[in-house]
């Protein structure tokens, strides 16, 4: 048994893991040093668990699967419940804007997480998608995510687009990697951005001292780039931002309109304190966006070129009722 293999268990299958490091296993990768301790899990597992933000090291959030082990240090780790292979199939409504027998555009509500994972195993997109599609979708993109190209966060509003065959899954896959789509977001943000159009470009990586957030970081981070353009003001208090994504980092519109000092309204992660420019409000305006109890944020609509025929397809997707709502409070009371 290696210095780095102190006793691995059966106790690892789920829950929490820790090793104080011995001497011979200083300068090893922490990911390595991990795996190796645990017996049961590989190497690249105990890597996503790291940069999911599941480990410790003394207590301090170990942010580098890379970082090199430090002798006598104890590290920890959290090994969640592991998900069913193929996830159920569950009757949820979806609001379908086009459907063929290659893939379904849908709006997808807010408060609904796109794909299982530990904390929400059933009631996703996924299991509505199962559900809708039958015997089309189980296999295209992984049995865990099927027909998934990518993903909006559970509070985030707006166009999806989701695959029924291989081919279409492959294209469409290779399409947002390449950005060679056009899709649009839709903030309620704080305060008005100066200059009122630009790029945001920031490296994003995982928050030093908190792990379930992202942060703009000095080193370590993905390049990430921003295009925003301000479409209304309600004088300097509030403005409705349209984002452009030129690459795509988890977050990111968050995460890069909270770095230029404009958080987005409600956001439960990334707006930290009563912003400033939230005094120029009347009261009531000033509570009901501050108690918004999500991110105003909206995928507004989404172009590509269908995976099998080549044809332009472009979809659209008024803000939901909420966001809505906020808008006629501000066009009503701002000052």
């Amino acid at each position: 048994m290696s210095a780095a293999t102190p006793s691995p268990s059966p106790e690892t299958a789920a829950g929490r893991v820790e090793r104080i490091a011995p001497p011979e296993a200083a300068g090893m990768r922490a990911d390595r040093f991990l795996a190796d301790a645990i017996g049961s899990l590989s190497r690249s597992r105990v890597k996503a668990l790291i940069e999911d933000g599941r480990a410790t090291r003394d207590a301090t959030p170990l942010t580098d699967p890379s970082e090199t082990v430090r002798a006598g240090a104890r590290y920890a780790i959290d090994i969640p419940a592991p998900v069913a292979a193929t996830p159920l199939a569950q009757a949820i409504p979806l609001t379908i804007l086009f459907e063929d027998r290659d893939l379904i555009v849908l709006d997808k509500p807010a408060g609904l997480v796109v794909h299982p994972a530990p904390g929400n195993l059933d009631g996703t997109l996924v299991n509505a998608l199962l559900a809708h599609a039958g015997d089309d979708l189980p296999g295209i993109g992984g049995e865990k995510r099927p027909g998934i190209v990518h993903r909006l966060d559970k509070d985030t509003s707006g166009v999806m687009v989701a695959a029924k065959t291989e081919r279409a899954h492959r294209t469409l896959s290779e399409a947002f990697a390449n950005r060679d789509l056009d899709r649009a977001y839709v903030a309620l943000a704080w305060g008005l951005p100066a200059p009122t159009s630009g790029e945001v470009v920031a490296p994003i990586g995982r928050h030093p001292g908190d792990r379930k957030r992202m942060a703009v970081v000095d080193r370590g981070g993905k390049p990430a780039t921003t295009r925003y353009a301000v479409q209304r003001a309600w004088g300097a208090a509030v403005a409705r931002v349209e984002c452009r994504l030129l690459t795509g980092r988890t977050h990111q519109i968050r995460v890069h309109l909270a770095h230029i000092g404009h958080p987005i309204v409600g956001d439960p992660v990334y707006l930290r304190r009563t912003p400033a420019a939230a005094r120029s409000l009347t009261a009531p305006v000033r509570d009901a966006l501050l108690a918004f109890p999500r991110q105003a944020l909206h995928a507004a609509t989404l172009g590509f070129n269908h995976p099998v025929t080549g044809q332009p397809l472009s979809f659209a997707s008024p803000v939901p009722a909420d966001m809505a709502a906020l808008v006629a409070l501000l066009d009503g009371n701002a000052p």
